[in-house]
């Protein structure tokens, strides 16, 4: 940096290189007439060296005569130079001989541990391979390139990519064995011809859901107590599952009746299919749901209280003895959990659908619980919430009872329900349609007196629809659309 006016003494450097430039170095541009230098204001201030060809300037004060150094070559490469002292009082700069001194500094012999790098061969024979000539070119230094030339085929595996040169921190050793190559070393080499084909069978494509803004078609099941295989196979007939039992019906409306566990083989298995098509369902758009049966309320009681005495109206009586003498099995008992007793435990025991009033029983012992349907189902909630053996056996024993729809004061017991929750027609599981129809007497008939069941029973002045086709008796179990077809 040059020295300005008023500034202290500064250490010149080597490299000359002045941000400012005097006026009497500036070089005239061709065709423009030079401007005339100013006086620098400082006489004794060293401005830098000045050209040979510019004239010498008459009106400076007499400034100590000076030869005139010719233009130096720019360096290739300047060394730092060494550190001078601070003199005390800096006397008139003494001009700087040409450098002269600043050889070419001599090409660096190329280092003897770096031979030549072996020729690569042409791309359509490629391989991959390290050299000490590539841990060279790596290390930062210039290695002549070669031309690739073609080789015998190699005895390694053929590559399709070019080689690429290892990374000197690799670890690679110094010498390689012959046919080495870092993809074998790394990654195991493909050929086109080595992948496995694994054949993938498709899912099978889900059933076309109905399409509609509105609600899909409505479906009901009577009473399953524990006869899986026979309540798939009936679904499976409707479309409503596939052929591994999942949900098949889009947005279609599936009510389950109630009943599902005792005298049949896999009562458990029965609650496990409802809860888990009440998923499938929701999540394809429709919904799968279920309603409290008598023997939902048995399960429940047998479970919580056992042997627990309760007020039965008629002596002493217990839900461990209710439940075996109405069909309780052992195996279902076993495999209860407390995931299976709160879901039962929330089920609703009335529901409307499509101007259907749905329940369980035949009785019209619901009006005890409520004016409204939303009235009837918190009533049923709260008692089994409050845990109290008697309160639960005295619901257990109203929703017992059946037949209310039968006989000739039948229609006028539908027209009550169906005026307090409202709906034009009852739909209902509990009773058997061989007991309504006479056919049987009891649950025990003989085995080789199977009930003409093959659909649902129409009574009450065509008010009442009973579902339960007596599959405990080699009846037939029922799941139809409504409404029905007349």
């Amino acid at each position: 940096m040059t020295q300005g006016a008023g500034q202290d003494p500064v250490e010149r450097t080597a490299t000359l290189r002045d941000f400012r430039v005097p006026p009497y170095a500036r070089v005239p541009v061709q065709g423009t007439p030079a401007e005339p230098p100013a006086a620098p204001a400082d006489p004794t201030l060293h401005l830098g060296t000045r050209p040979a060809a510019y004239p010498e300037p008459v009106t400076f004060p007499e400034p100590p005569a000076r030869p005139e150094p010719p233009v130096r070559p720019e360096p290739v490469a300047y060394a730092e130079p060494p550190a001078r002292p601070e003199p005390p009082v800096r006397p008139e700069p003494t001009p700087h001989p040409e450098p002269v001194a600043y050889a070419e500094p001599p090409a660096r012999p190329e280092p003897a541990a770096y031979p030549e790098p072996t020729p690569r061969p042409e791309p359509a024979a490629y391989r991959e391979t390290a050299t000490p000539a590539a841990h060279a070119s790596a290390a930062g230094h210039t290695v002549a390139p070669v031309a690739a030339v073609p080789q015998a085929a190699p005895a390694s595996p053929v590559v399709t990519a070019h080689a690429a040169a290892p990374h000197p921190g690799s670890g690679y050793p110094a010498d390689f064995p012959d046919g080495y190559t870092p993809t074998e070393r790394d990654l195991p080499v493909i050929q086109r011809g080595d992948t496995l084909q694994v054949p993938v069978t498709p899912a099978a494509a889900p059933a076309p859901a109905p399409t509609g803004d509105g609600p899909g078609p409505l479906f009901v099941v009577g009473d399953v107590h524990g006869y899986l295989d026979e309540l798939v196979a009936a679904l499976r007939a409707q479309g409503l599952v596939d052929e591994n039992g999942g949900w098949a019906a889009g947005n279609a409306r599936l009510w389950f009746l109630g009943d599902f566990t005792d005298r049949g083989p896999d009562g458990i298995g029965v609650i496990d299919l409802v809860m888990r098509l009440s998923a499938e369902a929701a999540a394809a758009g429709g919904y799968c749901k279920a309603l409290m049966g008598n023997h939902e309320l048995l399960l429940i009681g047998a479970k919580r209280f056992g042997d627990t005495p309760v007020n039965s109206g008629a002596g002493t009586a217990t839900f461990q003895a209710a439940w075996l003498l109405n069909g309780g099995q052992k195996h279902d008992m076993d495999r209860l959990q407390d995931v299976h007793l709160q879901w039962m435990s929330r089920l609703d025991a009335v529901v409307s659908e499509d101007d259907h009033l749905l329940l369980h029983s035949d009785t019209t012992a619901y009006l005890e619980y409520g004016e409204t349907i939303e009235d009837v189902n918190e009533t049923v909630h709260e008692i089994i919430r409050r845990n109290d053996a008697d309160e639960v056996w005295d619901l257990f024993r109203k929703f017992t009872k059946r037949f209310a729809f039968r006989d000739e004061g039948g229609p006028q017991a539908v027209q009550e329900l169906l005026g307090t929750y409202g709906g034009s027609r009852i739909v209902h599981g509990h009773s058997p349609i061989p007991y309504l129809l006479g056919q049987v007497g009891t649950e025990d008939g003989e085995e080789d007196s199977r009930p003409a069941v093959e659909g649902p029973h129409v009574y009450a002045d065509g008010l009442a629809i009973a579902m339960d086709g007596g599959v405990t008796m080699a009846g037939k179990l029922l799941v139809v659309q409504l409404p029905l077809a007349d």
